[in-house]
């Protein structure tokens, strides 16, 4: 999707509606409060994030021999397994499965990777019938909007906004914004979606090497029924996702509904190793970027990431934003750190979109150090030129003066004169930071001046 605006501007059209915004603000920091209680109660939650770590860690570095071993226990278990160097590679794969086999109504279980790929415009752009199945992606789908959050694809709507989305696609009654009834309506269209569709398409959480299988977790169930009621499964995956051991993937389960909404796991949990009687599985493995990633040393552990959007949750600049705001199938933090990786210049705005507090490392499960790599990120696109001339023009004006005690405090000094004498120069519409502040009065003196003076008076 190309890009229209940045960020921030996405984000001051988000923060207009201000009680949306806190409203935003507030339920997701209660999703991150749910996740701390969640994690305070067992008792080897570091270790597991530790252990979880260092899991990763090994597998990027014999990325390929996993993938391998996979692909050979995956056919052995009678998976048909794809190769996609890229999204349009991706979305020809599965485009190719589904003519192959006459399909013209497809249901599908959230995924990022297919909604990375853009795949749904490329299925309706063919003529093809993709319905989203989880709740949250199908009412923003309903909306013609992209999920503003990877677990929590609807968090931007109100129950007023649901409400007046069914009415008008599913002809629910008017302003009922009962959630039961509407969840009730969205189940009722759902069900014979799934009853009539020719194929279904998932995400995966996690791809077994030792197994050949995959495992997706999901609320609804819906990738269950998905999978179980159609001939054609097409499960879509990056290839980061695999992880060495079946053993292993208690310790991921055991991290990715806790981090993600406070629950000890995910309702659903399913496991796949093979078709069964009569149906076609297929995998498509996917690069998009994920090797180029895997090559920048600074942000290769990126890749670690499980999508479970603990950081979304606890980011001050998320929560107020909105997901939107991003431009991006992955939000947040995380998502400012992998954009870049897939397009320098369209995304050149996200690193920057943070604080750099450190709040989204501190709460990842898998110990990525966000805030350092969005920092990283920044060194780069100013050094690349995608940092924009103010910007540069301002840092390199900052350090002039930064790294020169003189024109430190003689700046300083008329600063602080200017301000007193002409509060309208800081204080205007022009001076993004006065917006929804005012710029505090300036103080007599420095520091630097109280300390010196009273230094000697003591």
């Amino acid at each position: 999707m190309n890009r229209v605006v940045e960020h921030s501007e996405e984000a001051a059209a988000f923060l207009k509606d201000e009680k949306r915004a806190a409203w935003h603000d507030e339920t997701l920091w209660f999703v991150r409060a749910k996740r701390d209680k969640a994690a305070h109660k067992v008792a080897d939650w570091e270790e597991l994030r530790e252990t979880a770590s260092q899991i990763k860690d090994h597998t990027l570095s014999n990325l390929d021999e996993y993938l391998i071993q996979f692909e050979k226990k995956a056919k052995e278990n009678g998976i048909i397994v794809h190769w996609a160097s890229d999204g349009n590679e991706h979305n020809q794969i599965v485009y190719d499965i589904l003519t192959k086999n006459n399909v013209k109504h497809v249901v599908k279980s959230k995924s990022m990777l297919t909604e990375e790929c853009q795949l749904n415009h490329f299925l309706h752009y063919k003529g093809m019938a993709v319905v989203d199945t989880d709740l949250g992606e199908y009412i923003v789908q309903l909306r013609h909007e992209q999920p503003s959050h990877i677990v929590l694809p609807a968090i931007h709507l109100k129950k007023e906004d649901v409400s007046k989305t069914f009415h008008e696609h599913l002809h629910t009654e008017k302003d009922n914004i009962d959630p039961t009834y509407l969840t009730r309506a969205a189940r009722k269209v759902l069900r014979e979606k799934f009853i009539t569709a020719d194929a279904a398409i998932t995400g995966v959480n996690f791809a077994i090497a030792e197994t050949g299988g995959f495992v997706i977790c999901t609320n609804e169930g819906n990738a269950d029924l998905g999978a179980h009621a159609n001939k054609i499964h097409i499960a879509c995956m990056g290839i980061e996702k695999i992880i060495p051991k079946a053993e292993h993937l208690g310790v991921f389960l055991r991290l990715l509904a806790r981090s993600a909404t406070g629950q000890p796991i995910t309702t659903y949990s399913s496991h796949f190793h093979r078709p069964k009687e009569g149906q076609q599985m297929h995998i498509v493995l996917v690069d998009n970027g994920r090797t180029r990633q895997l090559g920048r040393e600074e942000f290769r552990n990126s890749l670690k990431c499980i999508r479970c959007a603990a950081c979304f949750n606890t980011c001050p600049v998320y929560r107020r934003s909105g997901g939107h705001s991003y431009h991006n199938s992955v939000a947040g933090p995380i998502g400012a750190i992998l954009a870049p990786n897939l397009d320098m210049k369209a995304n050149a705005d996200l690193p920057f979109a943070s604080t750099l507090c450190g709040s989204c490392t501190n709460v990842c499960p898998v110990k990525i150090n966000i805030h350092e790599q969005l920092w990283s990120w920044r060194q780069i696109l100013m050094k690349e030129g995608y940092g924009g001339f103010a910007k540069k023009s301002a840092m390199k004006t900052m350090a002039a003066v930064l790294s020169n005690s003189g024109l430190y405090r003689l700046s300083g000094k008329m600063g602080r004169r200017f301000m007193g004498w002409f509060p309208a120069l800081i204080n205007n519409k022009l001076n993004p930071w006065s917006k929804q502040r005012d710029m505090p009065a300036p103080p007599k003196q420095s520091f630097n001046e109280w300390y010196k003076n009273n230094r000697k008076n003591g």
